[in-house]
């Protein structure tokens, strides 16, 4: 089997007698055709080579026609039946994944799963650098970034599939949205759907419930036939078959709770991006959404540097300005045009490791995820610097897990102190002071418009599977369509000026 791989890294199209359709219906600035001829994508079986074995198991399908299939599908957010089934017809999914225009022996539904859950597990963070490092590689290869450059830095929330509820409770609300699409093509329906099983609250049951209500609606084929609830069927097929394998969960458990500000939190994750002032992506880390953005500048950096990138500034909000990277930038001659704030603290009281400081919500977060509920200057401490006082709800740390340690027995009151401004501190303001800053600084807003980017034009705002490995893969193949889109655009601009 891996011979038989080797031999087909760059999928080919097979000779056929209607192989000009290509030519004919898919337009030369079609993205899906520009990708094809843009992207050698033999470097994806190479990531991925290790994941299959040739003396077991049955003949697998080629590896870049899975990974293709897995681009469409993030792209145009289609189950995975409904992706298959849309290829059947579709000259343009044919044509990307090197089908010949009249095939119609295409792949089993299934196999997509199998290739989520067990050909991409544990090697997806490593797909994702590898996608990002390609467009990179691209970008520079046609001239379009400089290989020594600025990084623009920051990070954007992504919510929970399943958010603050259970499996359980999204299989009901899908299961509620595919009636309410059934009643209005047949209220007669009503009276012929099976009986509801929500109020025992079990899981099981409601995946039984599911199995009824599909086997229902499926052989009726009024409905299947109309390609919005069929899509809607097969999504609920889908996270059916997704709860069944994950059962023990009660809600995506990898997924935490983010602050946005001090009022307003997120329950997922958080995408950490180092991007080029062209805009090209050349970092991203993926975290739960606790974490803290200035926490992941060094992991950019080098991931940026391992990707082609000779750094020579980044360009955060105050998140990237805390002590440990300021030093980190200048033992590495590189530029932190990042505005002090009170992060730049984190790290000098005790217990620094069990303490988060959130930029947006200007307040510390223990290890438990509780915020503080406000702060206080003291008064001079050691050396004449003063110090800041983060309060927490003594109530929660009376009950919390991690009180070992954190929280004395009978006290009244539980704070995290920090000492204000060190003299790397001192020299960063003078920094900030110079010409050279202000007009580094103003390329900031760069990146929140590519945040906006990836949340509106690729719902990057909410994850389409469970867990970590769900939202990583998800990461990898937006991050990866969101750079060659960049990057077709940058050529065309650049081959208009040269003609």
């Amino acid at each position: 089997m891996i011979s038989m791989l080797k031999q087909n890294t760059q999928l080919e199209l097979n000779f056929s007698k209607h192989i000009e359709l290509y030519d004919i219906l898919i337009k030369p600035d079609n993205f899906w055709k520009q990708l094809n001829e843009m992207v050698d994508f033999s470097f994806v079986y190479e990531e991925l080579k290790d994941k299959y074995s040739s003396t077991m198991g049955r003949t697998s399908e080629d590896v870049i026609r899975m990974f293709k299939y897995l681009l469409l599908k993030s792209y145009f957010k289609l189950s995975d039946r409904g992706l298959v089934e849309r290829t059947e017809t579709d000259l343009l999914f044919k044509y990307f994944l090197g089908y010949d225009p009249e095939e119609t022996k295409l792949i089993n539904p299934s196999l997509l799963t199998v290739f989520r859950r067990e050909r991409l597990k544990d090697n997806e963070e490593n797909l994702m650098d590898k996608l990002i490092n390609k467009t990179v590689e691209i970008a520079l290869e046609k001239g379009l970034i400089e290989v020594k450059n600025k990084l623009i830095v920051d990070s954007t929330h992504t919510n929970a599939m399943f958010h603050h509820i259970s499996p359980r409770e999204e299989l009901i609300k899908q299961a509620k949205e595919l009636r309410k699409s059934v009643y209005k093509i047949d209220e007669s329906m009503h009276d012929k759907m099976p009986k509801k099983k929500e109020a025992s609250g079990l899981l099981e049951d409601q995946i039984e419930y599911t199995k009824e209500l599909l086997k229902l609606v499926k052989e009726d084929g009024r409905f299947t036939a109309l390609p919005g609830i069929k899509e809607q069927i097969d999504y609920l097929e889908e996270t059916m078959n997704d709860t069944e394998i994950e059962l023990e969960y009660s809600k995506d458990q990898d997924a935490k709770v983010g602050h946005k500000t001090a009022d307003t939190s997120f329950f997922g994750y958080k995408t950490h991006l180092a991007m080029t002032p062209e805009r090209i992506i050349t970092g991203a880390t993926i975290t739960t959404g606790e974490k803290h953005d200035g926490k992941q500048l060094v992991s950019l950096i080098e991931k940026s540097e391992k990707a082609g990138i000779e750094v020579e500034a980044i360009i955060g909000d105050g998140a990237y300005s805390e002590e440990e990277n300021l030093e980190y930038c200048k033992k590495n001659k590189i530029k932190n045009v990042s505005k002090l704030s009170k992060s730049v603290t984190h790290g000098n009281g005790k217990n620094k490791n069990d303490f988060e400081y959130n930029k947006d919500a200007g307040m510390y977060v223990c290890k438990a995820g509780h915020m503080a509920i406000r702060k206080a200057i003291q008064g001079a401490g050691r050396n004449g610097e003063k110090a800041e006082s983060y309060y927490f709800d003594v109530e929660k740390c009376k009950h919390c897990p991690f009180k070992e340690g954190c929280y004395k027995e009978g006290s009244k009151t539980k704070s995290y102190n920090v000492i204000i401004k060190k003299d790397i501190h001192t020299q960063h303001m003078d920094y900030m002071e110079t010409e050279e800053f202000k007009i580094l600084y103003k390329e900031r807003y760069k990146i929140e418009a590519k945040n906006a980017e990836l949340k509106n034009n690729h719902d990057y705002g909410n994850a389409n599977a469970c867990g970590k490995t769900g939202i990583t893969i998800q990461g990898a193949t937006t991050l990866f369509l969101t750079n060659m889109k960049r990057i077709i655009k940058l050529n065309e601009e650049k081959n208009k000026n040269m003609g």
